[in-house]
């Protein structure tokens, strides 16, 4: 298990080193000054001099480069001379001096992802602390429900296959794979929230948290939380009762499946049992790859129906061209991709003990 996890750590350096190549050669080719980004309609010649000068942005490429690996490296190199962009007491973040060589100090610290250029000098950690929970709650919810229901009715369809049940079970998986979310978001919002708001009680949009009536606190609104769950865990749901189902049929073929029934247990307790839990392999699979992607963002359902995640707040970022954020978006969710597939690897091991971790 240790040696699975150093390797992986490993990958999982190298990936992320390669993620923050990519973004940040992708986003600096762009037309544009970023120091003239920050400063909007407000700037000057000398004000440009001194943000450039600030954050670096007057040195070479390859040097921006080199700085933005420092910034979101944990073990960092800075320079204890007050003008340099490197400067310890900056006050950027908490850092926990390890030991120093001339002016040159290491540092221990938490990844810098620097500061939105449309929210007032805000850090991007911030940013995404903001909106990342709403998400993971909206991903979180969406996935139970495609789970629950997916197993449930994949198993249904199973056990009654080419019956006339099984037949309206795969309509609707049907269904659900070809309409696209931003579509079933519409027509969700439309409907509940707006033909029958009176009987659901439902809204068009809303998010988590909301300012009360009387402007001075936020509240939690879970009723918020329905339409969009709903409407982001149709297609994932399509999605486990089709694999949930063949692989059912391929597992009830299986020698110990005949061999159980041959000492006469129930067909429940083959089920539960031994086929259900053999069966769950590529419903894992699968469903850890849409919870990733939905933790990246929902852009569309978080759009539509107003939720404040980090979908909504990619979408307006790219809107304003605000690259720290964006990029942060990026780093922040090649990081939850690897986090869950480490997972995934570990929840392999546990459903069939033949797989193993090396």
């Amino acid at each position: 298990m240790i040696n699975y996890l150093l390797n992986k750590i490993g990958y999982a350096l190298l990936t992320l080193f390669g993620v923050v190549t990519v973004i940040f050669f992708l986003f600096n080719v762009l037309p544009g000054d970023p120091a003239q980004m920050m400063l909007g309609q407000n700037e000057d010649s000398s004000q440009l001099a001194i943000v450039k000068h600030k954050y670096g942005f007057d040195k070479p490429i390859g040097t921006q480069y080199l700085y933005y690996l420092n910034d979101v490296s944990p073990i960092s190199l800075h320079s204890n001379e007050p003008d340099n962009y490197t400067f310890l007491k900056q006050g950027k973040y908490s850092a926990v001096s390890l030991f120093s060589m001339g002016n040159t100090t290491f540092v221990l610290k938490f990844p810098y992802l620097r500061e939105s250029f449309t929210k007032q000098g805000k850090k991007v950690s911030q940013v995404l602390a903001e909106t990342l929970p709403n998400t993971f709650v909206l991903a979180t919810t969406a996935i139970i429900i495609a789970l629950l229901l997916g197993i449930c009715l994949g198993i249904v369809s199973a056990l009654f296959k080419d019956h006339w049940l099984d037949k309206i079970i795969q309509i609707f998986s049907t269904f659900g794979m070809s309409i696209p979310s931003f579509f079933s978001a519409i027509l969700f919002a439309w409907f509940f929230g707006y033909v029958l708001h009176e009987y659901t009680h439902l809204e068009m949009t809303g998010s988590l948290y909301e300012m009360d009536d009387f402007g001075e606190a936020m509240h939690i609104q879970w009723k918020n939380l329905i339409l969009p769950a709903v409407v982001l865990g149709i297609r994932p749901l399509a999605v486990v009762i089709q694999l949930m189902r063949n692989s059912l049929l391929e597992v009830f073929n299986q020698d110990y499946i005949r061999t159980a029934r041959s000492k006469g247990l129930s067909e429940f307790q083959i089920i539960k049992k031994h086929a259900v839990k053999n069966a769950m392999n590529p419903v894992v699979t699968a469903i850890s790859g849409w919870f990733a992607s939905m933790l990246a963002g929902a852009v569309f359902v978080e759009f539509i129906f107003g939720w404040n995640g980090l979908g909504k707040e990619i979408v307006n970022a790219l809107n304003t061209l605000d690259l720290p954020v964006i990029m942060g978006s990026v780093l922040i969710i090649a990081l939850l991709f690897i986090i869950i597939n480490i997972f995934v690897d570990i929840i392999y091991a546990w459903l069939d003990p033949k797989v193993k971790l090396e």
